[in-house]
């Protein structure tokens, strides 16, 4: 059995009161599969910077997770072929 091996990389990046991540995922087999997370804090809330890089990136991770099910299934409807009539 062959162990495969998949990286997701998650880049945080900070803008006034606004916190940006894009999660990356690459595999041997697939191209780069990309999510993006935006968290925005309120002003009247204390800064506290892990909270929104938190919630960024977990924002990210899961349209990562959305793009990777897309991809996924327009791979199975390419190795399914014309469709029969």
């Amino acid at each position: 059995m062959e162990a495969k091996q998949w990286t997701v990389q998650i880049y945080i990046t900070e803008e006034g009161d606004d916190t940006h991540a894009r999660a990356v995922l690459s595999t041997r087999d697939t191209s780069v599969v990309t999510g993006r997370g935006v968290a925005r804090r309120n002003p009247v809330d204390r800064p506290i910077p892990e909270i929104g890089d938190e919630l960024a990136a977990s924002r990210a991770l899961e349209d990562l997770a959305v793009r990777l099910h897309d991809v996924a299934a327009d791979d199975i409807v390419e190795m399914a072929g014309p469709v029969q009539a």
